[in-house]
Parts: C-alpha cells; structure tokens; sequence
C-alpha cells in the first residue's frame, strides 16, 4: 500500500534473478530488457524515466498550440537542456553496471553545474559525456550525489562549449503551485527534445516506491500529468516564466499519463552549498516518515486538540508526518515506533518533510527533541542526529573477484535491519556463491569476524593464494539463517586487492593496491592409510 492509501503493484524484475521476494521487484530502467525475455509491465506501477535502446517507451502525447508567451519561454529553455549519455562501470550499491541516457539542465553556466537526478549520477562509479541543444558535447563528472533524495549535480567546463551562449535556469521551487501551467523539457530516447505539457494536481503526494532497488523517501513529491517517455529523466518542470519549479524523477508504467516531479528545495540548498565550496550537510535520525490524512492520523491516535492546533497553524495541510520505518540499533530504535505521529522537532509544530530536513540537516552530531503522539498520548523523546554521509558507503574493495563495501542506509531501509555489515555488492570470483542472488553480508572469512570494510580486508589481506576458506554469510532478506561455505581464493586470475575512494572534487574515484597476493604455500607430502574391505565371499 502506497504511503496515501493507494493499492499498488510493483514492476518486474528486468533481470533474471533467483529468490526475489514476491513483493518486491526492480523498476524496469535498464536497457535490453526486453530482449531477455521479461514480461511487460504490470498495470499501476512506477517507472524511472531512464532511456534504453530497447525499452517500450510510452506514446508521447503532443501539446496544444502554445500561446507567444509559452513558444518564447520554450526557445529560452531548450539551450538549458542536455541530453546525457552515461555508463555506470561496475555494481555498487542499490545500482547494477548498466548503460544508459538521460536528462540534466544547466542551473550553473559560470562554474559549469548541471541539475539531473540521482538514479543517473549513480552511487557508484560514472562515466559520462552531455550534449547541448547545438549538438557540442562535453565530458560531465559528478559532484553530488545525494544519499536520500533523487537528484544529484554534474560538473562540466564551460570552456568546452564554444558555439552557443551558456546560460542557466533559475531554481524556483516556491513556485510550484496546484493548477499552475508547467512543461517538461526533456529528450525522448535521447536524441530528440520533446515539450510536454501538464497542470500540476498535487504537491503532497508520498514519493513514488521503485521496488528492490533505490528508491527516494522521506520527501513529498509533485504530481502532474505530462505522460513523460524514457529518457526524460532529469528534466526541467518550467513555468511560464521558465524557472525550474521542480525535476522530472519518475511515472506510471502502466500507460496512465501521471508523473512524478521532486520540489526543488534540497537540490536549491544543495547547489548553493557546492557554489560556495562547502560540504552538504545531511542528518539522519534512520526513520522512514510518511504523509498521511489527518483521518489516518485520528485513527492512529491523534487527539482533537492537536489537530486542531495543527489545522489552524496550518490552514492548507490536509495531513501529517507518521513514522513508517525505525531501523533497529539507530537513534530512533526503542525511542519512535511504527505509527507514531509527529507533531513538533524542537518546540515546533511540523507538517512538512522540507522542514523536518532542513531542523536535521542543522544539527548534526547533536541532539533534536521530538513530540509524537502515540495512542492518543503525549510522548516527548531526545534523539542524536547522525552523519548521513557516514551511512551512505564512498569506497569499496575488490578481492579475488569480488567486490564489497559497507552496508548502506539505502539498503538498511529496503529491509527494515541495522545499518552495519559487509555487503557484496558483485559476487563474483571466488564469492560466486551457489545462488546467484545479491545483496550477501559477509559475516566471517577464515573464522575470523568481519563486521566492517575494514576488518574485512584486514582478514583479506593474509589468506594466501589457492587456500580454501570458511566463510559464512547471510542475506538482507533474512539475518536469522547463517549460510556457510568453503571457497577457493583465487588470486592469480585477479591478484590485486584494490580500494576505490569517490572523489567529489574530482568527480572520479581514486584506485589504491592496498597488498599483492601472499604465494601459496608450497605443496607438502602426505601419507594416507585407506581401509581396505574383505572382498572375500564368506
């Protein structure tokens, strides 16, 4: 059930994967999908706006005659959009290797940032090129990636475009009103520009959940119908004034002409933050809010007078915040619970998820109070706000064909467990385990307990090469069964342990060898009594 009340399917799978829970499925965004013998699309799903060779776009629908205004506010806008060609290289994360297009916009022509979102810039490594409207092209490397929210910012050099003035479209998020005009401008298949029109319906709508995979939450996000086909991921929401009130992110794949914009309010922040040369502060109390009507809310125990103190500091609310997802062992486990309605962070009455990040994102490594009502009472709990970047894992290391890092928040969140482990985010090589299934928390190697990256390569970094070891693992799916296995580190094939740290200043991530292979040991001659059996007839 969607977080508004809603029944929904989810897509299928794209890959042939073995043990996926049956409520759960990956979005079909990767290309040459349909080529591997999946079924279509189920009806009422959400898909990411990504673009593949071989994907069933949806029909694109042609708007009216547009009035001087809207034809002039559209020629200003179109030398803002790029289509981006991209390659994310190697599994990390919620993200597998795919290849793919999509769409940005320029919200910085003097230092070079491009607006697109998340499920493009990848958590992973990138590779990427943009084309502007005038068909020059240029190398683009990411800058921000946020952990949470789907929209991530790219760097290019202004220098590279020559034949066309740069120029940038202003984020307005403000301005993203119900019954407010709005096209979306964006590439079909990444060859072509398409203007699509709409009316926004909606601006507090839960944000749409793709399945096993990334999804964004702890966010309200705009609804519109403008029938958005692959490729248009990332493109500009414009008004008539052609300022940016939102970002194109996601839609129905099940032919319904409704899609799915972000407010523009933490990316605004974001960019003005990397503008200035300073990090982006992102904190966490590891809780999954979501909207719900203030019927809902009653229902969960909400009192009168509280609604009636929210309703009147806020006339146009029609919903509140309730907790939907504490994981356990973060700063909300044993204080929130699961239907907890939030009614003030530190002193203040608090509708919004635009506000609630922006007290977190402010008080990092301190403490926030919060007011919740819980069966109709008063509960008043003190929480400390953790680092969202230090839950959400910048490196890992590839091993004997493997490769691994920590356990992200992403992840943690998909399935409702402590944010710690080793995850294998390629399980190949000698971690080709029997099932060809991901998402593997390595517990032990070598009878020796690796509950981190770096108590992993440690462990690592001793077994010799052609050893067979113990390992023992669990899936995210279900920590209370411990699976075992005897494998052979192979170290001749993929002899180098190598760490790759992300490089936000360089858009790139930094290879390190962290330790040649130790030789096997030498071969030792052994002697063997083997029973022998009286084969003689008695």
């Amino acid at each position: 059930m969607a977080g508004n009340g809603e029944v929904r399917k989810r897509k299928s799978s794209p890959v042939n994967v073995m043990g996926r829970p049956s409520k759960i499925h990956k979005p079909d965004i990767y290309p040459n999908a349909a080529q591997n013998g999946q079924a279509p699309p189920e009806e009422d799903q959400y898909i990411m706006e990504l673009d593949g060779d071989d994907q069933m776009s949806l029909p694109l629908v042609a708007a009216t005659a547009d009035t001087a205004e809207w034809q002039a506010t559209i020629e200003r806008v179109v030398r803002n959009v790029v289509s981006i060609h991209f390659c994310q290289t190697c599994s990390f994360d919620t993200d597998p290797a795919i290849s793919s297009e999509a769409t940005g916009f320029v919200v910085d022509a003097e230092k070079g940032y491009i607006l697109t979102n998340r499920h493009v810039v990848g958590a992973g490594p990138f590779w990427g090129y943009c084309i502007f409207d005038n068909h020059e092209e240029c190398d683009v490397y990411p800058v921000y990636r946020d952990p949470v929210h789907d929209f991530g910012i790219l760097r290019f050099d202004p220098k590279a475009i020559k034949y066309m003035p740069l120029t940038a479209l202003t984020l307005r998020p403000d301005l993203a009103k119900v019954g407010a005009e709005i096209r979306v401008v964006g590439n079909d298949a990444g060859e072509k520009l398409s203007i699509l029109s709409g009316v926004i319906s909606r601006l507090d709508r839960n944000a749409p959940e793709y399945g096993e995979g990334y999804s964004d939450f702890n966010t309200n996000y705009i609804q519109a119908a403008a029938a958005a086909s692959g490729g248009s991921s990332g493109s500009p929401v414009v008004n008539l004034d052609g300022h940016a009130v939102a970002l194109q992110a996601g839609g129905r794949a099940d032919g319904a002409a409704t899609d799915y914009f972000l407010p523009l309010d933490r990316p605004l922040r974001a960019l003005e933050c990397i503008r200035r040369g300073e990090s982006v502060p992102r904190g966490t109390i590891q809780t999954q809010w979501v909207i719900k009507p203030f019927d809902e809310c009653r229902r969960l125990g909400l009192s009168s007078q509280w609604e009636a103190a929210i309703r009147k500091g806020f006339p146009k609310e029609t919903g509140m915040l309730v907790a939907e997802i504490v994981l356990p062992e973060g700063p909300a486990d044993k204080q929130l619970e699961e239907g907890d309605v939030l009614v003030k962070v530190n002193g203040e009455l608090l509708t919004q998820f635009v506000r609630l990040d922006s007290i977190l994102d402010s008080n990092v490594d301190t403490k926030v109070s919060l007011l919740v009502q819980r069966g109709g009472k008063d509960i008043e709990v003190e929480l400390h706000v953790g680092d969202l970047h230090a839950i959400t894992p910048d490196r890992f290391v590839t091993v004997a064909g493997g490769s691994f890092h920590d356990l992200s928040y992403q992840q943690a969140r998909l399935y409702a467990i402590p944010v710690r482990g080793v995850y294998v985010c390629e399980a190949a090589g000698s971690f080709k385990f029997e099932s060809t299934d991901s998402g593997w928390l390595i517990e032990s190697v070598d009878q020796k307990k690796t509950p981190n990256l770096d108590s992993f390569i440690e462990v690592m970094s001793k077994i010799p090469d052609r050893a067979r070891v113990v390992v023992t693992y669990k899936h995210v799916r279900d920590l209370h069964t411990l699976t075992t296995s005897i494998i052979y580190i192979d170290r001749h094939w993929s002899n180098k342990m190598r760490l790759a740290v992300r490089n936000d200043v360089t858009g790139i991530w930094d290879f390190t060898d962290l330790a040649d292979p130790l030789p096997a040991p030498p071969a030792v001659r052994c002697k063997a009594d083997f029973a022998r059996l009286d084969t003689r007839r008695m």
